[in-house]
């Protein structure tokens, strides 16, 4: 079988995004995003799907960070897209639920195609650092429509907006690496229609 990757390059009036993805990795990262809490979450994002993961953005910093935020999502959703190829194979859906303190975000998602984000997080501070916590949504919303995946991220506690944020990544994460996993007892796509 061949290597499940992705090499993605989208450079704007506004951002330069590049994108190196291999889904069968170790988990490790180099990510280069200029700002630094994202930086940490897509770490998370690279670590615990088990994807070993490159991110070089450049962005208009001295604007806000909306447009790089925004444009990673992009990239990486379709990088995302692209390295699971024609999903022969795949386990398609996951879910996870990750802790972090008194935070807990559940995830479910379905790779299946349809572009879906349901988001109920609740974060009580605008920002955490120099990071405004509403981009979360929107990196998220990106992300989601360019990979083609429906996603849910459930808050089911939390009252720090680190936490609820890294949980939610991570949990992301976990629930990315579950569908993107090949189950050794299907050979077709995981679909009664026949294709996603």
């Amino acid at each position: 079988m061949s290597e499940r990757r992705a090499e993605l390059v989208r450079e704007t009036a506004e951002t330069k995004i590049i994108v190196e993805l291999v889904l069968d990795g170790t988990g490790q990262s180099e990510i280069a995003t200029g700002v630094g809490f994202f930086d940490h979450m897509l770490t998370h994002i690279a670590k615990h799907a088990y994807f070993d993961l490159k991110i070089q953005a450049e962005g208009d910093l001295e604007v806000d960070a909306h447009h790089t935020v925004e444009d990673v999502g992009i990239v990486l959703g379709q990088a995302l897209r692209e390295a699971v190829g024609d999903k022969h194979g795949m386990a398609r859906f996951g879910l996870a639920a990750c802790p972090m303190d008194e935070a807990l975000v559940a995830v479910a998602l379905d790779f299946g195609g349809r572009a879906y984000l349901g988001c109920n997080l609740s974060l009580p501070t605008a920002s955490v650092s120099e990071f405004d916590t509403e981009l979360v949504r929107e990196f998220f919303t990106a992300l989601v429509a360019h990979a083609g995946i429906s996603l849910h991220l459930i808050q089911q506690a939390g009252i720090n907006s680190h936490h609820i944020i890294e949980s939610a990544f991570k949990s992301f994460a976990r629930a990315l690496d579950q569908a993107t996993q090949l189950d050794p007892r299907r050979t077709d796509v995981p679909s009664t229609k026949g294709q996603l």
